[in-house]
């Protein structure tokens, strides 16, 4: 699917395909919005050669699962991040790769599914006269992103909280096979919300110079764009660290219970063990044995018994085992 947005010059604005780029081309003082979405990939990748986009930046863009990145080039700069088109409250997430193309007269959008960020600006763009600055409205539409991104995440605390809150009060495996899925999953967004912050970052410090001479307040928006992309980078590691501090705490109590396990079990084996002998020695059917006959031998092997269990009893409770 192919919409597209057109500015004149005297500020009219047109909506319809394919059909308005040609009237784009003849107007020098018009500006576009180009949205190109789930186009097959060899018309994709004719349509944005054919608007001056340059080869690399195409093949960047139809690369299966190219990190997030942003390069200028000589008539526009690329902006390649990560949209989501789902986020659950368990942190399964459905991403898609969304390449803007910011020129000094237009802005190229391109994806395979819907975004929520692209759709937004689409039909809130008259609101902000966003037009006349494509950067500007690039740093908008991935604005929009980062924020379903956050919004999402500060959902999942509280319910982070509950779990930190049941692992201290009530261990169990379905806690730890739920904060070892959620680590996996934290994991993977920690790493594309790098990859954005850094992009952010780049773009905040080496603008390129088409996008400073935008009627937008360029900076600011970049500005704000890299706070949120930072934050969502420490928000997520944080929680990455809350789950693995909770998961070796987990841990550390497991193996702190089968130490006390075994600590007992180990006292139970050293008493009975001298036990098992002597019983065993009286219980040999020899009869050139002294005590077989004796009167108090029976009394006498009980004495015995009786005094290594207090022994033993009384030493591992001096050492604290009992």
């Amino acid at each position: 699917m192919i919409r597209t947005r057109l500015q004149l010059a005297d500020g009219q604005q047109l909506t319809g395909g394919a059909e308005l780029i040609s009237q784009w081309q003849s107007h020098a003082n018009s500006f576009i919005w180009l949205d190109m979405e789930g186009e097959a990939p060899g018309d994709e990748k004719h349509l944005l050669k054919s608007l001056g986009c340059h080869p690399l930046a195409v093949d960047a863009v139809q690369r299966f699962r190219h990190p997030p990145k942003t390069e200028t080039f000589a008539q526009h700069t690329l902006i390649l991040y990560r949209g989501i088109t789902a986020f659950n409250d368990d942190l399964t997430n459905k991403q898609q790769t969304i390449a803007l193309f910011a020129g000094e007269r237009g802005l190229i959008s391109v994806h395979a599914l819907p975004s929520a960020a692209i759709d937004h600006w689409w039909h809130h763009i008259e609101e902000e006269n966003l037009m006349r600055s494509p950067g500007f409205l690039a740093c908008r539409i991935m604005q929009h992103s980062v924020g379903q991104y956050l919004d999402k995440l500060l959902e999942f605390e509280p319910y982070l909280n509950e779990l930190e809150d049941s692992m201290q009060d009530n261990p169990s495996d379905e806690v730890m096979k739920t904060l070892i899925a959620y680590k996996s999953r934290l994991r993977k967004l920690k790493r594309i919300f790098s990859y954005h912050e850094r992009l952010v970052f780049n773009l905040l410090k080496h603008t390129p110079i088409k996008l400073v001479e935008e009627e937008g307040e360029i900076d600011h928006a970049l500005q704000d764009l890299y706070d949120r992309c930072e934050r969502l980078n420490s928000l997520t590691t944080m929680y990455f660290d809350i789950c693995g501090d909770l998961i070796e705490g987990y841990l550390s109590i497991s193996s702190h219970t089968l130490n006390k396990t075994l600590q007992f079990l180990t006292v139970i084996t050293t008493i009975l063990g001298p036990l098992t002998f002597i019983v065993g020695v009286y219980g040999m059917n020899f009869d050139n044995i002294p005590e077989l006959h004796w009167h108090y031998g029976y009394y006498f092997a009980w004495g015995i018994i009786l005094l290594v269990v207090t022994g033993f009893v009384g030493y591992f409770k001096r050492r604290r085992w009992l």
